[in-house]
């Protein structure tokens, strides 16, 4: 079992930055697709407003190929320090409409970076999910 604990979110005006962290222990033996997703809007991650569905940010996986979703391109950016066991989100240029949960998830490493932006978006996708972290940007 990958256990995956995200940390580093905040509230930040508008034009500033974040770094979330994801630290992952447990099964690391296992390769997999790594990513940053968050909750559709609306909705909570359990409960009766909870969705299946989630909205892909950015991924990583074990060939080291990237995917961004169109909306956080050229401000967000993935990467992965397997010595520390930790995926981190460097996060650019906030917008409001950034604000949300935001939950980090591993999955199939047969899945591509490309594809995981998708595939894992759906809860049932991925392989294990973290608690997430909350983001809120200011105008």
């Amino acid at each position: 079992r990958l256990y995956l604990v995200e940390s580093g979110g905040g509230s930040v005006q508008a034009g500033g930055s974040l770094t979330l962290s994801c630290h992952y222990s447990g099964a690391t033996g296992q390769m997999y697709t790594m990513g940053w997703f968050r909750l559709a809007p609306g909705k909570e991650r359990e409960g009766p407003r909870a969705s299946r569905m989630r909205e892909g940010v950015a991924t990583l996986d074990s060939d080291g190929q990237v995917a961004y979703a169109d909306f956080v391109k050229g401000r967000f950016t993935i990467s992965k320090d397997e010595a520390t066991q930790t995926l981190t989100l460097q996060m650019d240029n906030l917008k409001p409409e950034d604000s949300d949960m935001y939950l980090c998830a591993a999955g199939n490493a047969a899945i591509t970076a490309a594809q995981a932006l998708n595939i894992m978006a759906d809860r049932y996708g991925a392989d294990y999910w973290g608690k997430g972290t909350l983001v809120n940007i200011s105008s």
